[in-house]
């Protein structure tokens, strides 16, 4: 059974971390009440940094990430999108974050699962698909809205979706930001498995279990060499962050922004 957050990821209490259990599984829960669990800056922070402390907790064996109520995230939250905007320092410190997010996942020796129910869009997003294993609920919504935005799609999407689902798919839904269902993101190969709504976090924990209980050496270097392909990808992927960052300081996302907040269509000229 879990108990409460134990004194090593004292530092993230931005997420809500218990155990591990007695099977060695962590539990790492985006919480945001009232906003769909929208990544703010505290727990940008938090989810590029946890990963090191996962990797070097001796009581861990597989993490399961997932989000509160039945929703995974809705991404980034606007007061920090409204920061990148308008401050140098803090986008450079946002570029070292979402850039930490991607590689300190790949690093972490141990298996992570994502949970993903409900909405799971941007910031949140690349929480979800970094991860080693992810479990689908069929009804779930997943959307990269970077270029709904007006900035170019960084975060995560560069440097593993083409290897998930190949480059046409990458492309269309990249380039669109169209939608997709859980059920459509499993036929593509975005996601490893599809489950009915109401077993996502039954089905990622019997996988995070049956793992658990496997050779750690054995599935730990199997992750490592599988991962290469990843870390091939890295200069896709730093390309990526750094050109979404920069369109941060232009028009087109000042443009996006607004039409987020008044829910209307962008007008990009």
């Amino acid at each position: 059974m879990f108990g409460t957050m134990t004194h090593r990821y004292a530092d993230f209490s931005a997420l809500s971390i218990t155990g591990p259990d007695d099977d060695g599984i962590l539990d790492i829960c985006i919480d945001t009440p009232g906003k769909l669990n929208a990544v703010d800056e505290a727990k940008h922070l938090a989810l590029a940094d946890v990963w090191k402390v996962v990797d070097a907790d001796p009581e861990t064996r597989v993490v399961v990430i997932h989000g509160a109520n039945g929703t995974f995230s809705a991404g980034g939250d606007m007061g920090m999108i409204e920061k990148i905007m308008n401050d140098f320092d803090y986008r450079a410190n946002a570029l070292r974050e979402a850039r930490d997010i991607v590689y300190n996942m790949i690093n972490c020796s141990k298996v992570i699962i994502s949970a993903i129910e409900g909405v799971a869009v941007g910031a949140g997003l690349a929480a979800a698909f970094m991860a080693d294993i992810s479990v689908v609920g069929r009804n779930a919504r997943i959307l990269d809205g970077h270029t709904k935005l007006g900035v170019a799609a960084g975060d995560h999407a560069a440097i593993i979706w083409p290897l998930l689902c190949g480059m046409a798919k990458a492309k269309y839904y990249l380039l669109t930001c169209d939608s997709m269902s859980g059920e459509e993101a499993e036929a593509m190969g975005l996601v490893s498995v599809c489950v009915d709504d109401d077993q996502v976090i039954e089905e990622a924990y019997s996988v995070a279990r049956k793992l658990a209980s496997g050779s750690q050496s054995a599935i730990r270097w199997t992750k490592y060499s599988l991962n290469n392909w990843l870390r091939s990808a890295g200069p896709a992927f730093d390309t990526s962050v750094a050109l979404e960052m920069l369109g941060f300081t232009g028009p087109d996302v000042r443009e996006g922004h607004a039409a987020i907040m008044e829910k209307r269509k962008p007008d990009f000229a």
